[in-house]
Formats: structure tokens, sequence, C-alpha cells
């Protein structure tokens, strides 16, 4: 590669970083373009660990032959299975040794050293080379501390020194690329883990300032777990998290599954809301969503008992009105969420279950509103709720002896 050809591959990888080019995409146009610059690749694989709740890292693979670059996402490494492989590989060795280079001829005499040699020889490469770029300081983010590359071929002669010359003068352009890549999905993936989708796209957005909320109608969901405290009282330590993940799990998929955001967690409590241009078709979402986290617990207590594990149930409380959706808080902590009377009326109707013995109950705003499920509900009478100056008929699904799923 002579110097104008550097000139233009550094020029191309430094516009995909700035155009926020998928790391697959910006691969897939580095390894077409130095392969037309005359470096005989035919593999390249980059990985780069993440933060995430379930995953480490991903890695990207690109073949000569295929259309289409990989990519593959993969669970902790210090563990199992992964934790076996990752301490046969290439890049293990490369951490170990503190070396930033592995360059092997695929032979005989090489092909017992690590596990993937064999494959890669069955497949007719001839030399490959293993790269980690580090990063130091405030450059690192949890595990996140370097880019990994290998690149294999399957020339006869293998690689020259000079196109291994050539990898190693572009490749940190390239891990740089990928990093910042990997630093806009780890922000979108924190701000959604931790404020929900859609609190967390619009924070991305840009909608930050402090006091700038949006006025919406929506569906709001409260639940908590039926006994929680008692159940804190008297189970082991351990087991407290271990439950409330259990059940979250199932009550927060059935709400995602149904379109629902969730914005808060507190405790054994979930604080949701589920919005639409219609407000009977909020409202039938957000039943059918409560009908499949009745579902869903009911397995997980299945399961849990079976193991001897503490049990419990789920109470609901929904509502609909008007809220105020946005940033709430001081100038040094903020809050994406919703707030206003619904909000208030929808965690006392939450708490009444308890007092009438129903897991689920509905306010008469939500049982106006709804539609396909309306001749299902039953009044359970008027309540005067704590801190709602008025009292309301409040409304229970007439139980079925199998939940039905409710027609969108």
């Amino acid at each position: 590669m002579d110097n104008a050809q550097f000139a233009e591959l550094a020029a191309w990888i430094t516009e995909a970083g700035l155009a926020g080019q998928t790391e697959t995409a910006t691969l897939a146009g580095f390894c077409q373009r130095v392969l037309a610059f005359g470096l005989p690749l035919a593999r390249a694989t980059v990985l780069i660990d993440t933060l995430h709740p379930i995953y480490e890292g991903r890695v990207f693979g690109w073949k000569r032959d295929r259309k289409e670059t990989t990519l593959a996402e993969y669970g902790r490494s210090d563990e199992g299975e992964l934790s076996e492989r990752w301490q046969r590989s290439p890049f293990y060795h490369l951490v170990g040794s503190g070396e930033p280079l592995l360059r092997r001829r695929l032979g005989t005499e090489t092909e017992a050293e690590f596990p993937i040699f064999s494959d890669l020889r069955a497949d007719g490469m001839t030399e490959y080379v293993a790269m980690v770029h580090r990063f130091t300081g405030d450059g690192i983010l949890g595990d996140m501390d370097c880019v990994y590359s290998s690149w294999a071929t399957d020339a006869p002669r293998g690689f020259d020194d000079a196109d291994v010359g050539d990898l190693c003068r572009v490749m940190p352009l390239l891990a740089l690329t990928v990093k910042s890549a990997s630093l806009a999905r780890i922000a979108g993936t924190l701000a959604e883990t931790y404020l929900g989708r859609d609190a967390g796209r619009r924070v991305l957005e840009g909608r930050i300032a402090r006091g700038v909320a949006d006025r919406i109608e929506a569906v709001l969901w409260f639940s908590d777990l039926r006994s929680y405290t008692r159940i804190t009282d008297t189970a082991a330590p351990g087991q407290i998290i271990p439950l409330l993940n259990d059940y979250a799990d199932a009550i927060i998929s059935a709400i995602h599954a149904r379109g629902g955001d969730v914005l808060k967690l507190m405790g054994d409590g979930t604080l949701a809301i589920f919005t639409a241009a219609d407000r009977g078709r909020a409202c039938d979402t957000a039943l059918a969503a409560a009908e499949a986290a009745r579902r869903a617990v009911a397995v997980v207590s299945q399961r849990r008992a079976a193991e001897s594990l503490p049990t419990t149930d789920m109470y609901l409380g929904l509502h609909v009105g008007e809220v105020f959706y946005g940033n709430i808080g001081s100038k040094d902590r903020l809050d994406f969420t919703v707030v206003g009377p619904a909000v208030n009326e929808v965690s006392r109707i939450a708490a009444m279950c308890r007092s009438v013995d129903q897991p689920l109950l509905v306010s008469s705003a939500f049982a106006s509103a709804v539609g396909e499920a309306k001749s299902r509900l039953v009044s359970v009478g008027r309540y005067a709720l704590r801190g709602i100056g008025r009292a309301q008929e409040l409304f229970t699904l007439d139980r079925d002896p199998e939940p039905r799923e409710v027609p969108l």
C-alpha cells in the first residue's frame, strides 16, 4: 500500500466514523478497500467488549466469499465453556503476554498451538495475524479496554511483511472508528436500560433540559408484588435479588412485548405507560399486557415452588389520564418520568388490590375507554382512595378458568 492509498483509506475510515457507520459496515468497507489495494485478505474478525446487562461484547466477521459481514454478541467470558474457549484463543495469549501482535504461518507445526488454527487450515487459510490495540486512562470504559482483530489469508505465500506492516499502520484508525461506534451504542443501551426505551431515546435526542416536559395522555400501569415485605423479612437475604429479578423479568417482558415503556422500578414496584393515538387501543394493549404478565408470573411461581424458593404474585392498577412526561429534578440529578394526579391515582388503585382481594383493579376512566374487553370488566364497588379528592368506582376482570388473550 503506497502513501496515496494509505491516505485514501485513512480518509475513508475517518468519514465512516464521523458518519456513524455501524461496525459491520465499517469492517466490510475497510476489507474491500485493502483487498482492492492488493492485500491478499480472505478473512477478518474484530472484537470489542461493551457495557450491557447481558452481553460482554460483540464480534464482527468478514469473509471474502460472503456478501454480508456477520455480527455476534457474546456472553460473559469468566465462566463456563466461553471462558475455556477464551483462554485457548490467540487474543487471550496477547492479553497475558502484553504483546501487540501475533503472527503465525498455518501448518502442521503450528496447528496445535490454538484450536482455531485447525479450523482455519481446513478452510484453506495459510497465515494468521492477531492484534490488540489497547486503551489507556479515561479511554477505558468498564471492560472495554481494547479492540481485538485478526486477519487471515489463503494466498500460497501467506502475507508479505509489507502486508502485515500495512495492517499495523491502518488498524489504529479502524480501532478508533469501531470504538466510536461502540460508545454510541453503549450510550443508547444504558439510557434505555436505566431510563426506559422511549425515555432513553428522548434523552439521547437532546431532551435533557430541566423542567421541560410534554403533556401527554397515557395508560398508567402500577404494579407490585404480593406480601413482598413479609418475604423480605423471612427469606434469606441472598434470595431477595433473585426473586425480584425473576418476577421483574416476567412483568417487564410482558409490558415491552405489547409496546409499553417501563419508567421506574421501585423495589418490587413497576411504573409503566402505554401510549397510542386512540385511547381505547392503548387500554386494550395495557390489558393484554396485564394478562400476559399474569401468565408469566404464574410460570415463574411454578418454577420457583418446584425449587423450594419463595413465591409471590402481582398486584396491578391501571388508569388512563393526562400526565407530564419529561425531566424533573435538580440541576445535578434529573429523572425522566411522568408526574401528575393520574400517577398518584394509579398507585392508590394498585394499593386497593389488597383491601378488596383482587389481583387487578382498573379505574372507571379506564373501564369507559377500553374496547374489546369491556364486557369482561365487573365492578367491585366505589372506594375513597387515599389522597384522592373523590371516590370512584373500580373494576376488575371477570375471572376465567384460563386467562385469554385480548385481541388488538
